[in-house]
């Protein structure tokens, strides 16, 4: 659940960016993403930050992210580098919305299917993808928008039909991204 607190901490990014120019929240993004993956790979290759790390951290790791020998990134660092993907790749609205579903959509897929996932879906359950779906919808209909006009709500629900799939797919690549 801290996880989930700490994911869900991540709002301030789509925050700061609606409230600020690109090159800002570029340079921000950019720089928190640059120490996250010194702080990662350096638990890798420096023993004695290593044990610092885990110390401090090691709790809120997946097994996948705590594997010495898989050498994989943490969850935060790779929604940073989605965030400063995101800023550098899309025009401000479509960054800012996105990252909101990954962060609100994200959240509610694992809640309700942890809760009351039973069906599979993919590799989720059918429950989970559903709330990432409506949630993401919510996000939608409540983020700015260009102007307002009908193809853009479509193209966002078609934008959540692909997105709820590939979050639903088994693939070994963090979700994310």
């Amino acid at each position: 659940m801290i996880r989930k607190g700490i994911h869900l901490s991540s709002i301030v990014i789509p925050v700061l960016y609606f409230l600020t120019p690109r090159e800002t929240a570029l340079l921000i993004t950019a720089s928190l993403t640059v120490l996250a993956l010194i702080v990662d790979l350096g638990r890798y290759y420096y023993s004695p930050f290593a044990s610092r790390f885990n110390i401090i951290f090691g709790g809120l790791l997946r097994r996948h992210e705590s594997d010495p020998s898989a050498k994989r990134l943490n969850g935060g660092t790779y929604v940073l580098i989605a965030a400063t993907l995101s800023i550098l790749i899309f025009p401000k609205l479509i960054a800012i919305t996105a990252f909101i579903i990954l962060i609100v959509s994200d959240l509610a897929a694992a809640l309700v299917g942890r809760k009351f996932g039973r069906r599979p879906f993919l590799g989720k359950s059918l429950e989970g993808s559903l709330a990432f779906f409506l949630s993401g919808l919510a996000v939608i209909a409540a983020t700015p928008k260009i102007d307002y006009s009908a193809g853009e709500y479509a193209i966002g629900v078609f934008a959540m039909l692909v997105g709820t799939v590939i979050e639903a797919l088994p693939v070994d690549i963090d979700d994310n991204v």
